[in-house]
């Protein structure tokens, strides 16, 4: 899939567009822009410049209005930059019209997410997945795709109204998108069947925003070797270990990260990848509490759960990189309010974290911080589960735990 490959020179320079709207001040712009040049990091291209309006609504013909968008293009020019990526969506119509004036690279954040995801996809299954969400992303966008759509195809056989090269090309990415499904489906059977193969064991999932050091825990929780790195979406394709706590097995799967603005494309085709979330005994919710937006993340990560999954299951937070929490204390004679930065991690503790009582605990894996805690936490809930399912064990657990028995 080409069409969405930025660069393989890692030195590709890029400028990022967002809008303040009704929706989004200029503070959630800029943290959205700040994680749009994070994600061109993870692509390969280089954010040098970033440019927002303030617009009631996007502009439907260029996304941003017309001097804005002269302004960017002399930027471009000047720069010599080949990549514009605008934060949000651009309809095929704003795509269109924003190429013919700038004359370079245009992506959005859907086409860039598409991008890393083809990348980072390494089984059949996550290739095949990434495959079907970009050819549901082009079809609606065959027109910028083509020079020669309008053309009739002649010779003999084919004279009357003929059918136009646009309604080939698309008659051929919607053959081969029934045709992925086809494959996604035959390879659901063949994961379900493993599925099950595993047995009765408990399984616990672990889930959270992308780049929260799920991956590392991970390693640390399962003495395995998961790919784990300072980037976005490091892991695509589900990775299930076996884990022993105390004598205790279950099953760990270390998921692929949710985002903000996740495609729709990708939400639809990742739903399989992501059954080990929906069948999971416990969840097991990883956060970054050194991010300056963890809260919101947290928002993201148990709304995009609630469209895999509308069962409540029982869930354990994990707020991890507490070694990277930092705060900005007030001056004494500072009288604006406090922001989240001001407040120390203290008292975060003792706000609505609290309230969850044992169902809470902040780590750091990096630095393995309270890691043995946090396996104390895991073998008692998953004990809990345990006996549920089998009781007639309640009473060698119970020895167990007393000592009588190794």
């Amino acid at each position: 899939m080409k069409e969405f490959v930025i660069s393989q020179a890692q030195s590709e320079k890029a400028v990022l567009v967002g809008l303040i709207t009704s929706q989004q001040n200029e503070q959630k712009v800029n943290e959205y822009l700040d994680e749009l040049a994070f994600l061109a990091d993870t692509a390969g291209a280089n954010a040098v410049k970033k440019f927002y309006q303030k617009l009631d609504h996007p502009h439907p013909v260029t996304f941003v209005g017309k001097g804005k968008l002269q302004e960017i293009k002399e930027y471009v020019v000047e720069n010599e930059v080949g990549l514009v990526v605008f934060d949000d969506e651009l309809s095929p119509k704003q795509l269109r019209n924003i190429e013919r004036e700038l004359q370079v690279k245009i992506l959005d954040r859907t086409s860039l997410i598409l991008d890393i995801f083809a990348k980072r996809a390494q089984t059949a299954h996550a290739k095949t997945q990434v495959e079907l969400a970009q050819y549901k992303y082009m079809l609606p966008r065959l027109t910028r795709l083509w020079t020669h759509l309008e053309r009739q195809r002649g010779g003999i056989g084919m004279r009357g109204p003929g059918e136009t090269q646009l309604e080939t090309d698309r008659r051929i990415v919607l053959d081969k998108i029934a045709n992925l499904k086809e494959d996604l489906v035959a390879i659901d059977k063949q994961k379900s069947v493993q599925r099950k193969n595993r047995g009765k064991m408990v399984r616990v999932a672990l889930v959270g925003y992308t780049n929260v050091g799920k991956s590392t825990l991970m390693n640390l929780l399962s003495k395995s070797e998961v790919f784990a790195e300072n980037k976005l979406f490091a892991t695509l394709d589900t990775t299930v270990r076996k884990v022993i706590v105390d004598n205790l097995p279950f099953l760990l799967s270390d998921t692929v990260g949710f985002i903000r603005k996740l495609p729709t494309e990708l939400v639809e085709s990742f739903k399989s990848t992501l059954d080990e979330v929906r069948e999971a005994d416990l969840l097991v919710h990883v956060v970054d509490i050194s991010h300056p937006t963890f809260e919101e993340q947290i928002e993201v990560v148990n709304k995009t759960l609630a469209e895999i999954d509308d069962s409540e299951k029982p869930m354990i937070m994990v707020f991890n990189k507490v070694d990277a929490f930092t705060f900005v204390p007030k001056d004494e004679d500072d009288l604006t309010p406090r922001t989240r930065e001001n407040i120390p991690l203290e008292e975060w503790k003792k706000t609505w974290m609290s309230r969850m009582q044992d169902n809470c605990i902040f780590i750091s894996a990096k630095e393995r911080t309270n890691i043995e805690a946090l396996k104390e936490m895991l073998y008692e809930r998953v004990k809990q589960i345990h006996i549920t399912r089998f009781p007639y064990n309640d009473f060698l657990f119970q020895q167990y735990d007393e000592g009588d028995i190794d």
